[in-house]
């Protein structure tokens, strides 16, 4: 299974990107193509000696900066890195597409270069919490900030086939995100998607608050992307000064430190676990194609990491998946 890989896209491209793909060909032996300007990415591929077989660089003469206007430079840009990327997955050359770039950029070259699912009206970037052993994957986070019934609905049967299909989850359980867990509460909107969704073929168990989904009473947990973003970001801030407190609390008295040498094993299992580069990556779901959008900020392991993600995706039968659901609702 052949992953294309945006060497350009990142805060740290190409260094960190080609480094990933390393990792991911020596520890996972997944084969990559890595997609940019030929003599840059070649020259950091050289760095660690002899490139090994199962990475091929394709050239791109062109990148789109992190602070470009993503439709825009994607539409001028056509030999762009991330489009050439994309056509790669188009031509079926690759099984799925893999950047750090512009999250922005890379959900409009989806959208140019493969368009949307038959019967999706719009994609859907999910993201997972790990709040359980396989994760709890929340969608939308950021593609769609006003959202209509449809939608929701459609977001709802695209992440119960990605949680069954890729996260290996049996009749996910499918929760509405809300602010109270009784059918009457939340929006007309949400009120509304609420008596859809019982009858939208997925197992549906209501509403859930905001402060139960690290519960794991629910699977996949669908919003629209404005609330989904807030609350992603919140939880990521939560964890992120929860372990600065610790760490300053650990380094306040000598008899603490002590404490936690004996617990640093457990405490990195749980950084780990909290940590977005355990994941790597996120899916954009009801597009015609398999693509994962890493943060920015990825380092090597991020990468590597996302690129399994994307091959568990383009491996498990998700795309053709989704593909007859929304055609049998059709």
């Amino acid at each position: 299974m052949l992953i294309a890989l945006d060497a350009m896209g990142g805060d740290h491209a190409p260094a960190a990107i080609v480094a990933g793909a390393l990792l991911a060909r020596r520890e996972l032996g997944i084969e990559i193509a890595l997609v940019g300007l030929r003599e840059v990415v070649e020259a950091e591929l050289s760095r660690d000696g002899p490139v090994p077989a199962g990475i091929e660089v394709i050239h791109a003469a062109e990148a789109i900066a992190m602070d470009e206007h993503p439709a825009q430079a994607v539409r001028n840009k056509r030999d762009a890195s991330i489009n050439v990327a994309m056509g790669l997955v188009k031509r079926g050359v690759a099984g799925a597409c893999v950047s750090a770039g512009n999250t922005g950029a890379v959900m409009a070259s989806a959208l140019l270069n493969l368009g949307r699912i038959q019967g999706i009206e719009r994609p859907a970037l999910g993201t997972i919490a790990p709040f359980t052993d396989t994760g709890v994957l929340v969608l939308d986070v950021g593609a769609n900030a006003d959202v209509k019934p449809n939608y929701l609905v459609q977001f709802a049967q695209m992440g119960a086939v990605y949680a069954e299909r890729v996260m290996g989850v049996r009749n996910p359980r499918v929760a509405l995100l809300n602010i109270g867990a009784e059918e009457t509460k939340g929006s007309e909107l949400m009120q509304d998607v609420f008596g859809r969704l019982g009858r939208a073929g997925v197992n549906f168990v209501g509403n859930i608050e905001g402060g139960d989904v690290h519960l794991g009473v629910a699977d996949v947990v669908v919003t629209d992307g404005f609330t989904g973003n807030v609350a992603v970001k919140v939880t990521e801030g939560v964890a992120d000064f929860i372990f600065r407190e610790l760490r300053a609390a650990i380094y306040a008295k000598v008899q603490y430190k002590l404490a936690a040498a004996v617990l640093r094993p457990a405490l990195m299992r749980m950084r780990e676990k909290m940590d977005p580069g355990t994941y790597g990556g996120v899916p954009l779901l009801g597009v015609n194609g398999v693509v994962t959008i890493a943060h920015g900020n990825s380092d090597a392991r991020a990468i590597r990491n996302a690129l399994r993600f994307a091959s568990d995706g383009a491996s498990s039968g998700m795309l053709d998946a989704i593909r007859t659901f929304s055609a049998r609702r059709g």
